[in-house]
Parts: structure tokens; sequence; C-alpha cells
């Protein structure tokens, strides 16, 4: 009776809207609080690993003048980064220095950016429908499964999703102005500027308003103010960079078509069976047939994420968080078709059978939400740069992975905070070797710490790194989190390793 009655208060106290912002907040809150380290290689080593390496004063090899970029664009949009830059400043201008905080700063900061997707979600859907269809939309929004857990991330792919829902909005609000359309195309500009691959959804939305038989003049100021907010966002770094305008644009566009097949590469059909399964069946299902039902409704919601999938579908590199940056409009979109399909067709389903379908969602949902919004992501390389960063005999240290032929996998020194050459021993770079480099007279510096990756054959190798480095000192072993071991199980291809630390003693 208590808890019933707290809400009550709390669906008395606040508007629908808020109650869903609420709600969405105090999930994340537990993501931001315990969900450290980071989901993928790209959301760590292209943003917050060169953020950091800029702000220390440390050569990289994106800028100018690096000798790696011999003087050309890295591929590499310098948005995101460059606010990651900004914010380690003010950080660092407060005298916060440890990477532990910082990160825990920016995971607060990204879980707040991520409300404006339920703010603006609940607006479009209520907007093409009613309050039950945008309650229910910002309640997947805000908790479904994998949600919190993104919303933490520096994710390029989702943290353009804002500017983007933004963008749409202020496209189909009541009020057609001028004003509405050039604010939509500097949220549209911003969207693009963080991820480049937005030009999908752009090119939607452009087809979008043709078919709805916008203005002309509207569409010419929406697209004049798109490019302005792409040459000021993006652009305008490129010229003080490289000294022309869209350089790294130009650089992405030909990496990915000259190097497409040296990345992930998967089959055609493997984004449709991601939005089948992220969305929990039979969810799913109806989301599917609810998001073709308003093909012709809701171009503005349809064409977007229609153009986005047919390019991905196509282009060999697919990669799972590629689909991200569609994923709240492809909801918003198939829950307004799904609803209409319930409202026609409901005196022909059973009732007990949709009564039993949305339970068999929620208790799925509700289990791997309570799994992930709390995991930590690749905890390993973080601990154990975090740890040996805090040994005050450690200047620098060798990682060993012998055991595997390529994907060696890079500790993230940002935790360590130092940008020393990390010596690598892999097949092809043996103890031997290193021990002949760290000799040489202007040779790397002998490494204090080792760490071993991954217990394969773990006795063999160390005792051949003992041949050269044989006083080793056993001192940590650092084990993947359960998301990592479980991602592992899942697909092998995961590489998670538990990592071994030794003391070399000289």
């Amino acid at each position: 009776m208590v808890f019933e009655k707290h809400i009550t208060w709390f669906k008395n106290k606040y508007s629908p809207l808020w109650q869903l912002l609420i709600i969405g907040f105090v999930v994340r809150l537990i993501s931001v609080i315990f969900s450290k380290g980071y989901g993928w290689h790209d959301d760590h080593f292209l943003v917050v690993e060169p953020a950091q390496n800029w702000l220390d004063g440390y050569p990289n090899a994106w800028l100018p003048n690096h000798p790696a970029s011999m003087g050309t664009p890295g591929a590499h949009p310098f948005t995101y980064p460059g606010i990651h830059y900004v914010l380690f400043y003010l950080l660092e201008a407060i005298s916060i220095y440890d990477p532990q905080v910082k990160m825990f700063v920016m995971r607060l900061l990204h879980a707040l950016w991520s409300l404006l997707i339920i703010y603006f979600g609940y607006k479009i859907t209520l907007h093409y429908s009613n309050k039950k269809v945008a309650w229910y939309v910002g309640l997947m929004l805000a908790l479904l499964w994998f949600m919190p857990f993104i919303s933490v991330r520096n994710l390029a792919e989702f943290v353009c999703v804002p500017p983007t829902l933004a963008c749409i909005w202020y496209l189909i609000k009541k009020e057609l102005s001028f004003k509405n359309y050039i604010i939509s195309g500097l949220f549209l500009g911003l969207a693009f500027s963080l991820r480049f691959q937005t030009l999908f959804l752009i090119m939607g939305i452009g087809i979008a308003l043709i078919v709805l038989k916008t203005n002309y003049k509207l569409i010419i100021a929406f697209v004049l103010s798109t490019i302005f907010s792409a040459f000021l966002f993006s652009g305008l770094i490129d010229v003080f960079m490289w000294g022309y305008p869209f350089a790294e644009l130009l650089a992405y566009i030909l990496i990915n078509f000259k190097e497409a097949t040296i990345y992930a590469n998967n089959i055609w059909h493997m984004y449709p069976d991601l939005l089948l399964g992220l969305t929990i069946p039979p969810l799913s299902i109806a989301l599917l047939l609810g998001y073709f039902k308003v093909w012709k409704k809701l171009p503005m919601l349809f064409l977007p994420v229609f153009f986005y999938l047919a390019f991905h579908m196509y282009f060999i590199n697919k990669q799972e968080r590629f689909i991200l940056t569609i994923m709240p409009l492809y909801i918003i979109a198939g829950s307004i078709g799904a609803y209409e399909l319930y409202q026609k067709f409901k005196t022909k389903i059973n009732p007990k059978l949709v009564k039993g379908c949305v339970w068999f969602v929620l208790i799925i949902n509700t289990l791997l939400l309570l799994l992930l919004s709390p995991s930590s992501g690749k905890s390993h390389t973080v601990d154990t740069a975090y740890f040996l960063s805090q040994q005050k005999d450690c200047k620098t240290f060798m990682v060993d992975q012998s055991n595997k032929d390529n994907n060696l996998i890079m500790l993230p020194l940002f935790y360590f905070q130092n940008w020393f050459h990390v010596i690598t021993l892999s097949k092809n770079y043996t103890a031997d070797s290193a021990y002949v480099e760290i000799n040489k007279p202007n040779g790397n510096p002998k490494p204090d710490y080792l760490v071993v990756m991954q217990p394969y054959d773990l006795n063999n190798r160390v005792e051949n790194i003992k041949k050269k480095f044989p006083k080793l000192t056993f001192v940590k072993e650092i084990e993947p989190s359960f998301l990592d071991k479980t991602m592992h199980w899942l697909n092998p291809l995961n590489d998670n390793q538990t990592c071994y630390i030794y003391k070399i003693n000289y």
C-alpha cells in the first residue's frame, strides 16, 4: 500500500514527460556509478585516448606535425574528441587528474545528454500519435535493456542521436517557419560533425521534405543551415588543422572504400537481425511490422532509417554498434505503426496471447537490464593500466601477447597517465628482441613491470621471458568482468583476456 501511495504521488506531481526523464536518469545513474571501462575499441581509443594525449602535449598520429600522419588527414572527425579535450582541460583546471574520476564525470554528462533522446522521442511520438503511445515509446527509450549501458559510453554512433531527433522535431512542429528550419539544420550539422555516417540519415530527411512537398524556400534555409553548422563544428577545425574544410571527411570516405575489407565483414542481413534481437521478440516483430506500416504516412521517420539501413546492409564493413544511430528513430516509427496495427486487428487477437507476450518481454528485458546496467566493459585492461599507475616504482611496462598471431590488445594508457612506447611481445617480436632493444644506447627504457595477457600456455610463455628477464615476481591477477566473459562465451571473437602482472627486478 505504501508503495502504491508513492507511485500515485509521483504520477500526480510530475507530468508524463518528466516521469520518463526521472525514470531514465535514475536507471542511467546506476551505469554512471558502476559501469566503468568501455564497450568497444573505438569508444576509448578514438575518443578518450587522443583527447588526453593532446592535452598532455604528446605527439599524436592524428595531427599534421606527427611523422606517422605523413601530413595527411587520418579520417577521424575532431569534433567529438575535441569536446573531450575541452572537458578534460576544465577538469584539470579544478585539479581533477585521476582518470577514474574524469570518466565518472564523462559518464554522468553522457547520461544527461542521452535524456534528450527520451525527451524528443516522446515529443515526436506525441505529435504523430497519442499520449499512450508516446508514454510507451518513452519507457522503451528509458528502460530498454541496453539503453542505460550504451548511454554512458563514449560512442559517437549514439551521441549523435539527440541532435538528429532534435532536427526532426523542429521540422515537424506545427509552426512552419524559417526559424524552425534553421534550428533544425543547426542540429543536423552537429549530428553530422559527431558522426559522418549520419549523411545517410540526412539523405532520408531531405527526400522526406521533398515527398511532403515542403516549401522550397524552407528547404533551402534548412540545407544552408545544415552546411553552415557542419562547417562550424567540423569544417572549420579542418581548415585550422589541414588548410582546407572537410579534410577528415574526404579521408574518411577514401579510406572506407579502400580498406573496407580489413574491418569487420558480415552477412547482408546482420542489421535487421540486430533490430529483431535487441528489441526482444515478439515485441521486435511488432516493431518491424509497425515500421513498414508507416512507410507512406510518416516519411520523415521511415526514410532516414531506410536509407541508413540500406547503405549499411550493402557496405561490406559491418559492425554491431553502427545500428545504434537509428535505433531510437526506428523504435518511434515502429511503435506508432504497431499501435495502428493493433487498433485495426485487436478484435481478432487473443487477449491472453497479447498479455503473455507483454509479460515475456518485460521479464526478459528486466533481467537483461539488471545484468547489463551495472556491468563494466574491458575492465581487465582498464584495471591493469590503473593498477600500474598506482605503483610508484612503475615508469614503463611490457606486455606479452606471444600467444596471438594478430589483433593484439591495446592497454589504455589514459588510465596509466603516461604515454611511453609500450613494448609488446608477440610471435614476431620476442623477449630476445625486446632485450636487445632496451640495451641499445638510445633504445627503449627498461620496463618495470610485465603484463602477460590470457592464460593460454602461460607457464611456458613466462619461462621464455625469464630467459632474458630472470627476476620476475608475480604481483596480481586481474580477470575480465562478467560482461566481458559473457560476450566471449557468446562470441569467441570477443577476445577478453585475464591479465597477469609481474614485477621485473634487475
